[in-house]
């Protein structure tokens, strides 16, 4: 194609966006509202699955040190489990500690004045790297020497993990309905904007004009409207999700809900925005133009 055809096919797409106003502006707010849905969903979901990690790295170990051993016996066990396979952390606690956490946690002292800390045993708090492995991890804990008992919550630490593949799941399945739902709708509305062009694509087919001249320009105006979309909804979903995290902080005065600053999601968002509004854009001219090529 000579570059002056070139230039020629690309003047007409950008003129296309203001012959058809109207159909242009609802197309344009289409993709935004699409967008705005899609990006407001994946942010949510992204966040959640962070609140559920974070929940389940609460998740953790209790081992009990054989009362016999001594003090640094005690405390050379923990290099022990250090070298596990999905050992992420131990922290000792000595019985003088366990009491004293005991005690803290239960808020009444005189009902444990009677109790000596010579009466608890020394024990381990194991984080894990991984903890769907839980239970394997468990098991190798129990084996050290010096080990009596743990203490593991295993339906808690797998309840987690299901949250978080439920959430997986449902997450790509609403994102992929709402894209294709987005791409029927901007195909359906440039559609729309063509029938008034059909004449004109008629008279083109009828003097020779390639399949691709004729295309090139609906091509270019359905690219640019879906970018004009995803720099909008862009900015929307900037602003709002700025304006909820604000909002939340506000109202949840046992933070409940913790939110990642938009700053650690700009990169995914304007890369996911930007190759939405490009796909929707183009795909749907042309798979609208293909019924008005058949002359």
């Amino acid at each position: 194609m000579k570059l002056n055809n070139l230039g020629y096919l690309l003047k007409e797409g950008f003129r296309g966006i203001f012959l058809h106003g109207f159909m242009s502006f609802a197309a344009v707010c289409v993709t935004v509202a699409c967008l705005v849905i899609v990006g407001s969903f994946s942010a949510l979901a992204y966040n959640l699955d962070l609140m559920v990690e974070d929940l389940n790295q609460t998740s953790e170990i209790l081992v009990y040190i054989d009362s016999d051993l001594s003090d640094a016996e005690a405390r050379s066990i923990g290099t022990k489990i250090n070298l596990l396979d999905n050992v992420l952390q131990s922290t000792f606690v000595s019985r003088e500690e366990a009491l004293e956490d005991f005690v803290a946690d239960h808020d009444n002292d005189s009902a444990f004045s009677g109790v000596q800390a010579s009466d608890l045993r020394h024990r381990y708090v194991v984080s894990l790297e991984d903890n769907t492995k839980m239970k394997q991890t468990d098991e190798q804990l129990k084996q050290l020497p010096g080990v009596v008992k743990t203490s593991a919550a295993y339906e808690l630490a797998e309840g987690f993990s299901t949250i978080q593949d439920v959430l997986h799941i449902v997450s790509f399945a609403l994102i992929a309905v709402l894209l294709v739902i987005s791409l029927l709708i901007i195909s359906n509305t440039v559609k729309l904007a063509m029938y008034d062009r059909k004449d004109e694509i008629a008279i083109m087919k009828m003097v020779g004009a390639t399949n691709g001249f004729i295309r090139l320009p609906f091509i270019v105006e359905g690219f640019t409207l879906g970018m004009i979309g995803a720099v909008l909804a862009f900015g929307i979903e900037w602003a709002g999700y700025d304006a909820l995290v604000q909002r939340v902080a506000e109202v949840d005065a046992l933070q409940l809900f913790s939110f990642v600053d938009f700053q650690e999601l700009l990169i995914p968002m304007v890369a996911v925005f930007g190759a939405a509004g490009m796909f929707v854009g183009i795909v749907g001219s042309w798979t609208s133009i293909r019924k008005f090529m058949d002359v």
